[in-house]
């Protein structure tokens, strides 16, 4: 199952980049200037995960040339390193396959969060609320979802691959992994786009109790990922932001009591959200 990974990885990623092109191009061809430059907008933030890699490459001792370079200019950087744990796959050990895998993961983790996140909701909003036949659109958006709940899949996977004793997961878990995380997603953000249908930016302030409350929360848990003060609160802050929309543990240890909080808050905002 480890090395199916990868592959469906790298193929999702070709998939909604497809997608998302087919997007740009519809806007472009339909004259809605407004909504293709929402949608390049929404390219800007994945070049934070191509920074990062980049740092990583540099950190690891492989000085990026200019090639490397302008693959992750074109943002085909994280295409490069699974391709390369494809390859480490055919002769590579154990250690330095999971290495690389768990640096793809964790960076294809953050370009979803970052990248293909707002681009789902705003493809999801342009489905709802501007064109309810829009085919490219649909296809982008569910593509785009699709391949966010694959990423949160494949770090769990990884970091259960970390545990000591633990085996990777057959394939049933990491489906019923995925339908959960999909549903989830999917209805947080139909929910969403769907009050801001209704309500136009109410929906912010709705949004912004519920990044305060969860902030707050992880402020509470005293999270020691990040050593330095500024950084732990600015990742506290971040990650406030992405339980807006699903849970990512970052502590060891059980997580049921915290799952709990989460859903909780989570149920409170919608009943919330449905009450103004």
């Amino acid at each position: 199952m480890r090395g199916a990974i990868p592959r469906l990885s790298l193929a999702l990623l070709a998939a909604e980049s497809g997608a998302r092109l087919c997007a740009i191009i519809h806007y472009l061809v339909r004259g809605q200037l407004g909504w293709f430059g929402l949608t390049i907008a929404c390219l800007v933030p994945g070049y934070a995960a191509q920074l990062l890699s980049i740092l990583w490459f540099r950190a690891d001792g492989r000085p990026p040339g200019c090639w490397l370079l302008l693959l992750h200019l074109l943002q085909l950087g994280l295409w490069k390193r699974f391709w390369d744990v494809l390859r480490v796959e055919t002769g590579g050990g154990a250690g330095e396959v999971l290495a690389q895998l768990g640096d793809v993961c964790v960076l294809r983790l953050l370009e979803a969060l970052l990248q293909t996140l707002p681009h789902l909701l705003l493809q999801t909003y342009v489905v709802v609320a501007v064109d309810p036949v829009g085919f490219i659109p649909g296809v982008s958006a569910g593509l785009s979802l699709l391949s966010l709940a694959w990423a949160l899949v494949s770090y769990s996977h990884f970091t259960s691959l970390l545990k000591p004793g633990h085996l990777s997961p057959p394939a049933a878990v990491i489906l019923c992994l995925l339908l959960w995380r999909t549903g989830m997603l999917g209805t947080r953000v139909l929910a969403l786009v769907l009050f801001a249908r209704l309500y136009s930016f109410w929906v912010f302030a709705v949004v912004g109790v519920h990044w305060l409350l969860m902030s707050f929360w992880l402020v509470a848990q005293q999270t020691d990922i990040v050593a330095q003060p500024c950084r732990w609160r600015l990742f506290n802050c971040l990650l406030g932001a992405v339980y807006i929309f699903c849970y990512i543990n970052v502590r060891p240890g059980p997580s049921r009591t915290r799952v709990a909080v989460f859903y909780t808050v989570s149920t409170w905002n919608i009943l919330y959200s449905t009450w103004i």
